[in-house]
């Protein structure tokens, strides 16, 4: 059942929709298209979930290749690339063939990495089964893998040909992990989209229930928040860079943890330093900081890190792939909805912000 369709138009290149509802695997054959051959590329836990797909797409007179792939971050290595290109070549896989993706944002990058760098360029029809890959990964044509040296330092922006986002697949996702995805939902609100706030706040337990009435409307908020930024900048050349919010110190904690923890998690905290290293220039006022906190730890979020890593925290950060030659750069507020950019704060100011999340 359909309850929302949200289109990318990315400027001279291909537009796609983003629909959004709940047992939607009957509409796969549509969003894939004419093709020959379909490669299903999923987490591995999901193979029931991929089977189901597959049989969908069978039924509609495809060849269906099922591969399975590491769950989480673990399948975003060049490994893990090189073994899905040799796949695609056994099989044949030609320009206008598709990959479907069925996972969590990890497997979305990985996927659409993959599509990207194939023959220059296949279609790619994302099915994100994580509250987190609905409303990030899967939208906005980034495609990445990781290196030992940091995340996504290596990828495409390459837009899928379609996205379904089918809420029904939630319905067994682990709290913690609805949770986590919910991060980067707050992360639109307090970009561009104040209600998100307000309906997080009014009832935080309904916006993780993948069976009540208020996630799908914050799922087609977030992805609208989504498809507005990327239409005008898919390349990260300008405005995107606003959707990397909390991402600077999120990325820099998840590498140090060794990518063990959630990336909502990291974010969580990467958005009050943020909001922390804004206030301390004067650009954002305490009220708005401490409503970080607050909206953050109402559906379970943290908003702190440990103190004694600033260190590791900092030399992360300067190779994240948002720094401009030693220069930081950081995603900050004006106000709620008002985002803009600091670069090349002083350290001090930087390890001072950073003390105030620190536990």
């Amino acid at each position: 059942m359909t309850s929302g369709s949200v289109r990318v138009a990315v400027g001279g290149e291909a537009s796609y929709d983003v629909v959004i509802g709940s047992d939607l695997l009957g509409e796969l054959p549509a969003l894939v298209g004419a093709a020959t051959h379909v490669l299903v590329v999923h987490a591995d836990p999901l193979r029931t979930v991929a089977s189901r797909a597959g049989e969908v797409l069978s039924a509609a007179g495809y060849e269906v290749t099922l591969a399975a792939v590491p769950a989480g971050e673990a399948a975003k290595t060049a490994d893990a690339a090189a073994g899905l290109w040799s796949l695609l070549g056994r099989t044949g896989f030609t320009r206008s063939d598709v990959i479907v993706t069925v996972g969590g944002g990890a497997t979305t990058d990985l996927g659409g990495f993959v599509a990207a760098t194939w023959l220059r360029g296949v279609r790619v029809v994302h099915v994100p089964t994580t509250l987190l890959g609905m409303v990030d990964a899967a939208v906005g044509g980034k495609t990445a893998i990781d290196t030992p040296e940091g995340k996504n330092l290596v990828g495409a922006f390459h837009p899928p040909a379609g996205v379904l986002c089918d809420l029904s697949l939630l319905r067994t996702l682990p709290h913690e992990e609805m949770v986590s995805g919910l991060a980067e939902v707050v992360k639109t609100g307090f970009i561009a989209d104040s209600r998100i706030l307000e309906l997080v706040e009014s009832d935080p337990e309904a916006a993780t229930d993948p069976e009540g009435a208020m996630l799908p409307e914050l799922v087609e908020r977030s992805v609208r928040v989504k498809a507005r930024v990327v239409t005008d900048d898919l390349r990260e050349a300008g405005g995107r860079e606003i959707l990397n919010y909390g991402h600077t110190l999120g990325h820099a904690i998840e590498k140090v943890e060794r990518y063990r923890w959630r990336h909502g998690d990291a974010v969580a905290i990467g958005m009050v330093y943020a909001a922390e290293l804004a206030s301390s220039v004067g650009r954002l006022g305490v009220d708005v900081v401490a409503r970080h906190r607050e909206v953050l730890t109402l559906v379970g979020l943290p908003t702190t890190y440990v103190a004694d890593r600033w260190p590791v925290l900092l030399d992360a950060m300067r190779v994240d792939k948002k720094a401009r030659g030693s220069r930081l750069r950081f995603v900050v507020l004006d106000g709620v909805g008002r985002p803009g950019l600091l670069e090349g704060p002083d350290d001090a100011l930087l390890q001072a912000a950073y003390e105030r999340v620190s536990s």
